[in-house]
């Protein structure tokens, strides 16, 4: 198993793009393969809680403003080797607070470096769906980026705008992340849409495109049961397209 615990910013600058799906479902797909996992909510919207059938709690605000202690505030998720750190509307509060107290951009790294200590694998922060303080310095926390994106133009204007911040933080503060992969979501085989949606992404983010996850009802499914879908439906096409994600993320962190 790997030593050095590596952070795993998901992000994308449009929101509906299925973030925290993304997100939830790779934190347990890691834990699934043996790695020690924390999944830390940075969505005032908080459905990492939901997907996970666990109660929202104001875990980030408690953790970024009132500072109090990790073991305080992380949450076992139910499933082996997975663990949560959740969030609720007040973590809205936080990009306010700390853009009132001119943080800096490494405060959240700075935060979580202790967490780094206790044997984790695997840090996962999946982010809110807007431009500030609290996604730059989610950005700058991580070693990689995971970027899904629907496949439409406004999602695929989101990715440009994240691409855009990424480089921006690598020229003023030297951050030395990346770029780890594109996921296409909500992918239709026989749109319009969804075809010049990946021709766009095959033209210019080749290196970086995953393969697409497939529009599925059972993905909604999993948010409203409060289960992943490995929990779900571990047999279907989205399980599947899952568990090449995970492995590819497996791959390139290890």
């Amino acid at each position: 198993m790997k030593k050095k615990t590596t952070v795993i910013t998901i992000a994308n600058n449009k929101g509906g793009v299925a973030k925290t799906t993304t997100a939830v479902n790779l934190a347990h797909g890691l834990a699934l393969k043996g790695a020690e996992v924390l999944i830390i909510d940075l969505d005032p919207q908080a459905q990492c809680s939901t997907l996970l059938g666990i109660r929202q709690e104001p875990g980030i605000m408690s953790l970024l403003v009132a500072r109090r202690p990790h073991k305080e505030l992380i949450r076992f998720s139910g499933r082996e080797r997975l663990w949560l750190l959740p969030g609720n509307n007040d973590t809205s509060v936080v990009q306010t607070v700390l853009s009132a107290q001119r943080a800096p951009i490494s405060t959240l790294r700075d935060v979580l470096t202790p967490l780094f200590k206790n044997g984790l694998d695997y840090v996962v922060l999946d982010t809110a769906p807007s431009v500030g303080d609290i996604q730059a310095m989610a950005i700058w926390a991580a070693d990689h980026v995971l970027v899904p994106t629907a496949c439409d133009y406004a999602s695929t204007e989101g990715v440009i705008k994240l691409h855009n911040t990424m480089a921006g933080l690598q020229a003023e503060y030297k951050w030395p992340g990346g770029l780890l992969g594109i996921v296409p979501t909500f992918y239709e085989t026989q749109t319009s849409e969804t075809k010049s949606t990946i021709a766009y992404l095959e033209k210019h983010y080749s290196e970086f495109l995953f393969p697409p996850i497939h529009r599925a009802t059972v993905l909604r499914e999993c948010m409203a049961v409060g289960q992943t879908i490995f929990e779900l439906e571990p047999e279907s096409r989205a399980a599947q397209q899952y568990t090449d994600i995970v492995d590819r993320v497996w791959k390139a962190t290890q």
